[in-house]
């Protein structure tokens, strides 16, 4: 059903109830980031700490979610325990579409439970289900443990954490139906902090697609273009791992915690040798026909008697890069079952992985020693880095519990600041120069899907501060548009503006589609206020001495231009930031 407002359950975990908000701003915010934006708006205390039970926790969908292909993501909006500000988090699965079928835009939680608990919602129902029996448990096994509670698959979408989001670490994810994540920024530590184990979201519903001719026609040119162009080719096939060689060869991929951009050794964790060695399957979000999740294995033993089973874990270019080259780790299954124990303890696996890149640099500089990182860590040894993704979950000690709130807050503790590769939160896979340094250090998310500032670093040799400053804003702006429907950005060449006005508008979102620039604008605004009134100040943000070391094929940093950018960006989020008068 096609509706100008925006259909929100809002739930107290304190009191066990919940109840259906109608908010208006379809036409403003769209949906995914701007009615995240809105909601946490309207229900974050900026003045209490992001652990305090008022604070909510917020997923929300968009307009197209379910009509077309590839509109398969939610986005997560809270206050972060990784800075204390606002974060969103997006990730794919199951969710989307469970929220679709519960006929509801967004869901929105406050309170904290008595006890460790899941809540299940349903388009009819509404449950708070005691599971402190789980709590401690890994994510694999509490998975399986709350399948079997709710059994059925389709339209239900299971969410959870593990031990890290139960311990606070700012680095814990909150897993989507096992092969998706909202990773970054800390979500899974807003769970725990609310006795929340899990969340069950059951599409119990219907909704109605239009039965237009000119709809269906559309889907089908929107789908041709999805799995019969080359538009979506390299998502299906190597996926994003074929990124690793490419970046290799252009002296642009993080070894050894950034003190190389480049390593002959890349022969033995490329995207052709992970999908010649241990690729399984491909998978999908649902609503998805492209499948880019790629599904590896690590064999296991578990008797004296040679018996053995087989783990899956999906994998893509961002943890290999983070606890592969980044670890100086060049074997392939070697890199799968680091993954496997970030993932059974509910961590982010890119920040995890940054994170134990600096600990053993500065275990090799007697900046700390074994009495601080318990074992001892040493590029390439892989058994080792596995025991300690389990010391980082748990907080064993001062330097973990340390390391877990973030690098940077261990590097500022024992030293090291200089070498930690941190621009914002722990950087993503991607050492392409001083636009991506920028970029990702002031951007929202501090993510490189923020905006495509590596893609210009590769594609730009001149430096010049105002084209670079007007691509990040015009191009973060494009993409909130695409997350405010919302699309997965690996479509972004798909959906055009003219196709999504096109979607809308068949759909029945005429208002909507008549000016997506300014709801793009209006959305920009508000998330950079959000920001900014939760405490950011862009013109603090430092960017670590490494950067400044970094040779690319375009050579040595260019500190004065890197500097000149971040103050030039910095005062663009400023101005972003402030209220439009009326």
């Amino acid at each position: 059903m096609i509706r100008d407002h925006f259909r929100v359950l809002e739930m107290d975990l304190g009191t066990g109830r919940g109840k259906i908000a109608m908010h208006d701003g379809r036409k403003e915010y769209a949906g995914g980031s701007g009615l995240a934006a809105l909601l946490f708006e309207k229900y974050c205390r900026a003045d209490l700490p992001w652990h305090a039970p008022e604070q909510p926790l917020i997923f929300a969908i968009g307009p197209l979610t379910g009509y077309f292909p590839l509109m398969s993501k939610t986005v997560c909006a809270f206050k972060s325990p990784y800075h204390d500000q606002y974060a969103e988090s997006h990730a794919g699965g199951r969710s989307a579409l469970a929220l679709r079928f519960a006929d509801l835009d967004a869901l929105v939680i406050a309170g904290r439970a008595t006890r460790p608990s899941c809540l299940c919602v349903g388009s009819h129902h509404l449950e708070l289900i005691d599971v402190h029996y789980l709590w401690g448990k890994p994510v694999d096994s509490t998975g399986k443990h709350l399948r079997r509670m709710f059994p059925g698959s389709g339209h239900r979408s299971i969410l959870r954490i593990g031990p890290a989001g139960e311990n606070g670490s700012a680095m814990a994810g909150i897993n989507v139906d096992t092969y998706r994540h909202f990773g970054r920024l800390g979500g899974g530590a807003v769970m725990g902090a609310k006795n929340l184990k899990g969340i069950v979201i059951e599409g119990d519903g219907a909704f109605v697609l239009p039965e237009t001719k000119t709809y269906a026609g559309l889907f089908e040119d929107v789908y041709n273009k999805v799995t019969r162009t080359d538009m979506m080719h390299k998502y299906h096939n190597l996926g994003t791992a074929a990124n690793l060689a490419v970046l290799n060869r252009l002296h642009a991929l993080p070894w050894r915690n950034l003190q190389q951009t480049s390593d002959p050794a890349i022969t033995g964790v490329t995207g052709e040798k992970f999908a010649d060695d241990t690729l399984l399957r491909n998978a999908a979000c649902a609503g998805c026909p492209v499948g880019c999740i790629h599904v590896g294995f690590v064999r296991e033993k578990f008797t004296d008697e040679n018996q053995y089973f087989y783990r899956q874990i999906a994998y893509d270019y961002e943890p290999i890069f983070a606890v592969g080259t980044m670890l100086g780790i060049v074997d392939c299954f070697a890199i799968l079952s680091i993954m496997d124990a970030v993932e059974k303890m509910g961590l982010d696996v890119m920040s995890v992985g940054v994170a134990l890149a600096w600990a053993t640099e500065a275990l090799e500089r007697a900046i700390v020693s074994e009495d601080e990182t318990i074992v001892p860590l040493q590029f390439g040894n892989a058994k080792n880095y596995e025991k300690a993704v389990l010391h980082m979950a748990r907080g064993t000690n001062e330097f973990y519990r340390l390391l877990n709130q973030g690098t940077l807050k261990a590097a500022v503790h024992f030293g090291g600041e200089s070498f930690a590769c941190v621009l914002g939160q722990e950087m993503a896979g991607y050492a392409t120069g001083e636009v991506f340094y920028t970029s990702q250090a002031l951007g929202l998310r501090h993510s490189h899907l923020d905006s495509g500032g590596y893609d210009y670093d590769q594609k730009h040799d001149e430096q010049d501060v105002d084209k670079a400053i007007a691509f990040l804003v015009e191009d973060e702006r494009d993409r909130i548009l695409l997350t405010s429907m919302v699309a997965c950005l690996f479509a972004r060449k798909v959906y055009t503006v003219d196709l999504l006005a096109d979607c809308l508008e068949t759909i029945g979102y005429r208002n909507l589609a008549a000016d997506m620039e300014a709801t793009a604008k209006t959305v920009q605004q508000l998330r950079w206020q959000n920001r900014l009134d939760t405490g950011f100040l862009p013109e603090k943000v430092t960017i670590p001495q490494r950067y400044g070391e970094v040779t690319t094929l375009k050579g040595r940093t260019d500190e004065a231009y890197l500097k000149e950018l971040q103050r030039a960006y910095a005062e663009k989020i400023i101005a972003m930031g402030k209220p439009q008068k009326a």
